[in-house]
């Protein structure tokens, strides 16, 4: 017995510490808890050779950079002779027609050349006003330059220099970069001369920022100063991705985050502006606001769905076809409203005579009025209008 016991006793206790040790390792085998202590991490597969980015970006600047001009503008400003005349009790006993002083005042900007024949993109704060516009090439040219026109809702405008010999900037598809990617801007901020600056695409598709009208902006950290509006922004091998516009800034100078206007969105401006002297827009005559909660619930919307109807303009689209205020808009031509923006700007890049239909609802009641677009007429003020108008 004793001998039988010393044959077995070994593989019984390598048995049972095998045992135990699975158990420890898999408790939900028998229904126990796993160990609120376990941590899984995840482990990159192992590679042969470091992934490295390039070292340079020399050739894509090599590329672009000679397509980016500097701009000087110069206008005439009418200022009182002295300050004290600008008090408006010294201008109620003496009258509106006090001594004046012009002079010239210059700014600086850049722009982008977009083809050989010598159209340019800027932007519209950069040469609104000015009397006269100077064109400075890379290669030690200068010109002036004609404006063919600007376009305040998107802040951009055409100019046209006629040069031989014209370099121009190869177009990159915005509607294809991500965020992460390496971009340049290429400008002339502070009057330096011509600078390089690096970052990524911090965002894409910014909007609601209250700069322009019509906003789909490209955020980026790569450093945008005065002076750099109206110049390009581009990917990492040189292709023009967008037009440097704005920037968020305390001190005055860049702090991280720049905007820039997108390729596809400039061109269409561009091309528009080429053709008919302004940018063709479709227009229903509307103020709308988004639906908030309460809203949707004095309505009866279970879901958060649809835009209000603020204000409808006298004898435009929308109030010949019916509409009427404190309408909720469910959809317009087919498409949702789910935002007052988008569904705006799906009405401006509608062609003026195009009938739509808009589904809305009434007194708790949907219905349905076709409406005939019409021509959105130029903006009276150049900004500070309302975005969420149409």
């Amino acid at each position: 017995m004793l001998k039988a016991l010393r044959f077995l006793g070994w593989p019984v206790i390598a048995g049972v510490l095998l045992a135990l040790l699975i158990i420890q390792q898999n408790p939900q085998w028998l229904g126990l808890p796993r160990s609120q202590q376990e941590v899984h991490l995840q482990q990159a597969p192992l590679i042969t050779r470091l992934q490295e980015g390039p070292v340079s970006y020399a050739d894509a600047v090599k590329n672009a950079a000679p397509a980016v001009a500097n701009l000087y503008t110069t206008k005439v400003v009418s200022k009182p002779s002295n300050s004290m005349f600008d008090d408006p009790l010294f201008r109620r006993y003496f009258g509106q027609n006090l001594p004046r002083q012009k002079r010239m005042e210059s700014s600086l900007g850049s722009a982008v050349l977009m083809s050989p024949e010598g159209y340019l993109l800027t932007n519209n704060h950069v040469t609104a006003g000015a009397d006269q516009i100077v064109v400075a090439l890379r290669d030690g040219r200068e010109t002036l330059a004609r404006l063919v026109g600007s376009d305040p809702e998107t802040d951009l405008a055409v100019l046209k220099i006629d040069l031989k010999d014209l370099p121009s900037i190869m177009l990159g598809r915005s509607d294809g970069i991500r965020t992460g990617d390496v971009c340049l801007a290429i400008g002339n901020p502070f009057g330096v001369g011509q600078t390089v600056t690096m970052g990524i695409i911090s965002a894409t598709g910014r909007n609601q920022l209250g700069l322009n009208t019509y906003e789909d902006f490209i955020q980026t950290d790569a450093a945008i100063n005065p002076g750099n509006s109206g110049g390009a922004l581009v990917d990492a091998k040189g292709n023009l991705i967008g037009i440097n516009t704005a920037i968020f800034s305390r001190s005055g100078g860049s702090q991280g985050i720049g905007f820039a206007i997108p390729t596809k969105l400039a061109l269409e401006v561009m091309q528009s502006i080429i053709e008919h002297g302004q940018v063709i827009r479709g227009w229903l005559g509307v103020e709308v606001q988004p639906l908030n909660p309460e809203l949707a619930e004095s309505f009866g919307l279970e879901k958060k769905t649809g835009i209000l109807v603020a204000g409808v303009f006298r004898d435009g689209p929308a109030g010949r076809a019916g509409l009427l205020a404190g309408d909720v808009i469910l959809s317009i031509d087919g498409e949702p409203s789910d935002n007052a923006r988008s569904s705006m700007n799906q009405v401006a890049r509608t062609k003026p005579g195009k009938q739509v239909d808009i589904e809305i609802l009434r007194n708790g009641k949907p219905q349905t009025l076709q409406a005939e677009v019409g021509l959105r007429p130029p903006p009276a003020v150049s900004n500070g209008e309302n975005p969420e108008a149409q």
